[in-house]
């Protein structure tokens, strides 16, 4: 049975910080048939000097020591970094004393006495004491492994919308060059507005690729970079209008912040393209708020001539399917006030 446990602790290295040389004696020939190794320490100061050196494997720290106890030791032992686990030795029968040592770091302790049982009751506190300590490196190392896994998969993901960013770019450059090549002005209007909702999506994995969150967007900055966009490619002479955001610090997932784009993007186009006479410069707002702690209001209005939903729809009439399945995949709900004395207010709410 010697040589098994003998086994188990071979190269185990104890540090025995007690002013009680004889007991020291007595421990270090009793350990050394267990397979430990001990060595001794008569005082807190040369005990935290062995501990510097390193090698040890679990400290074993008495209460009474000569001008100390090791209740002042057990602080500084703890606080040294990847320090070994502390089993704390107390010959009082004060419990408050073992109860203090634990809540000061100690991993655990043994009341020290004369009896047989002992040495018995020691090592098997050294043994609770390594188990633990094994046990919290596990741990440690598996968080580690976790959190380097997280940072690879972000890195990642990060890349991937970089990617996906710069070829959503590249098809929009694509389109506005096909545009160019052009004559007919349907066909033309047609690929711009491709080219407007293909820069909506591309935000998005901009934004993700910039920011640190993964799988949220901040929707006060994305929408602004967008509606920044639209307003520099659709403003001109005929459209002179300006936009006006208003939004609340909000987080949304990426695939609500994507159909947001679209919607965003659909309504404030077709308010430049019909809410105003030509050469005439008007407002266009967008104003996002919270409405509760579970729904989303989007408000798109203007002040020009009105929009009737009932009348037949200009153009192709894409841009009111696109808007339909995005409401849609959101769980939302799109309207038109129809109580308002000018202009046009769309109003969308969406679930969180």
């Amino acid at each position: 049975m010697d040589r098994e446990i003998s086994a188990d602790h071979r190269g185990t290295t104890i540090l025995y910080i007690d002013d009680d040389e004889a007991l020291g004696v007595l421990l270090r020939k009793n350990l050394a048939r267990q397979g430990f190794t001990v060595v001794n320490a008569i005082d807190g100061k040369s005990g935290l000097a062995r501990l510097e050196e390193g090698g040890i494997d679990v400290v074993a720290l008495d209460h009474y020591l000569l001008g100390e106890t090791g209740l002042d030791i057990l602080p500084v032992i703890v606080e040294m970094p990847d320090h070994p686990p502390v089993v704390y030795v107390t010959g009082s029968a004060d419990a408050s004393i073992a109860v203090e040592a634990l809540k000061r770091g100690a991993d655990d302790y043994v009341t020290k006495s004369v009896s047989t049982d002992f040495v018995d009751l020691f090592v098997a506190a050294l043994n609770q004491a390594l188990e633990r300590a094994r046990l919290r490196r596990e741990a440690l190392a598996a968080q580690e492994a976790i959190c380097q896994a997280r940072d690879r998969a972000e890195l990642l993901l990060r890349e991937v919308n970089h990617r996906v960013a710069n070829s959503l770019s590249l098809v929009a450059s694509l389109v506005r060059m096909q545009a160019s090549l052009i004559a007919d002005p349907v066909a033309v209007s047609a690929l711009q507005e491709t080219q407007m909702r293909i820069h909506a999506i591309g935000n998005v994995h901009r934004h993700l690729y910039a920011n640190d969150q993964v799988g949220t967007v901040d929707l006060d900055g994305y929408l602004k970079s967008l509606l920044d966009e639209l307003q520099s490619s659709m403003r001109d002479e005929a459209r002179p209008h300006d936009i006006v955001l208003t939004a609340e610090m909000l987080q949304l997932t990426t695939d609500k912040v994507i159909s947001l784009g679209l919607v965003v993007s659909e309504l404030v186009t077709n308010a430049f393209k019909y809410a105003y006479a030509q050469g005439t410069a008007g407002e266009i707002r967008v104003r996002v708020s919270r409405r509760d702690g579970y729904t989303i209001e989007l408000l798109v209005e203007d002040d020009g001539t009105g929009f009737d939903p009932d009348a037949p729809v200009k153009g192709t009439g894409l841009g009111t399917k696109i808007l339909n399945a995005m409401a849609a995949t959101m769980g939302g709900d799109l309207a038109y006030d129809r109580n308002i004395a000018a202009g046009t207010r769309a109003r969308m709410t969406f679930p969180v």
